[in-house]
């Protein structure tokens, strides 16, 4: 089934779905997300996506909510991940919304250091995301196996710089990240990284927003002290990661939630001695407690430290393929 029918068949199965959810805003964005998917340019011509176009392999990872697993396009022999989310599962932990919103976001996003969300679809039980494959998984994986459970200068300016470019496109697009940290960035075997989970993200044409989200410690201070806060959230977030890359953990990183909170409001960071100068006035300049005085994330692609490291990086080499067995 194709066209029109197609697409007349697939708003109706979503309108149906949609009644049986109470509120009436979510049900309205089922509803709008159900008619995005037919007519966003991403999914080519109009077309219902199901398991049986995908040959599921080996599971990649799991996370509260779901299941990543390794997967083949039928017809054009792509891989992609899978992610599998159970709708009671999201019902239960009261994150349909976060879902939908990392739908809508992540579905819109097209740049070289974002994963793409390709399409999704769902049946009765499940929702099914297709994402781009990245086949080295989490940044934060390789960081703990570098040596001394810390990136070197070259590699930490090159992977800063890359999130900076991707973070400034979100901007661009009115979007904030709210929960940058290396668990939430993939690799793939080119060495590029790819920002990802847009569950904590926000569309912000007002760029003013109150909610306490991400991960405590990469929380700027005005989340802390339930500031209201903008985009500039996402510089605090980007010094901390360049700070982790170059030391290994966070700088506010403690045993007690509360000592983690009053490090942040007092900015105790404590600057190793093997960061060098450039480095620590990088970070420094991200790490401004009023987000005004944080530097652009332009500022920081341009920054001497980023252009002197960035391109002496040896790509790292992986024993794994781009392309790897189901």
């Amino acid at each position: 089934m194709a066209g029109n029918a197609q697409k007349e068949t697939h708003l109706r199965l979503m309108q149906e779905s949609a009644k049986g959810i109470t509120n009436p805003d979510l049900r309205k964005s089922v509803e709008e997300l159900g008619n995005a998917i037919v007519s966003h340019p991403s999914y080519g011509i109009d077309y219902k996506w199901s398991t049986e176009d995908f040959d599921l392999g080996a599971p990649l990872g799991r996370g509260k909510f779901g299941r990543v697993y390794l997967a083949r396009e039928r017809f054009s022999q792509v891989m992609v991940a899978m992610k599998v989310m159970f709708k009671s599962e999201l019902k239960t932990g009261r994150v349909e919304r976060q879902v939908l919103r990392e739908i809508e976001i992540q579905s819109r996003l097209k740049h070289p250091n974002i994963l793409r969300l390709y399409t999704w679809f769902h049946d009765d039980s499940k929702i099914y995301l297709v994402l781009e494959y990245a086949s080295e998984g989490e940044l934060y994986k390789h960081l703990k196996n570098s040596p001394n459970g810390r990136f070197n200068e070259q590699r930490s300016a090159k992977y800063t710089y890359q999130v900076a470019s991707a973070l400034q496109y979100c901007h661009k697009n009115d979007v904030i990240h709210r929960d940058l940290k290396p668990e939430n960035i993939l690799l793939t075997a080119g060495d590029l990284v790819k920002l990802a989970d847009f569950g904590w993200s926000a569309h912000t044409p007002s760029n003013k927003r109150k909610t306490m989200c991400g991960t405590l410690d990469y929380l700027p201070p005005e989340m802390v002290e339930g500031r209201s806060y903008d985009d500039s959230v996402d510089q605090w977030c980007l010094g901390i990661l360049c700070y982790e890359f170059l030391v290994g953990c966070p700088p506010f990183e403690s045993d007690n939630t509360e000592i983690t909170y009053e490090k942040i409001r007092k900015l105790q960071i404590h600057y190793p001695r093997h960061l060098s100068p450039g480095a620590k006035d990088l970070i420094s300049k991200l790490l401004q407690k009023p987000g005004s005085e944080r530097i652009s994330l332009e500022q920081v692609m341009r920054h001497p430290w980023i252009q002197e490291n960035k391109n002496t990086a040896i790509n790292s080499t992986f024993s794994k393929s781009d392309a790897p067995r189901m």
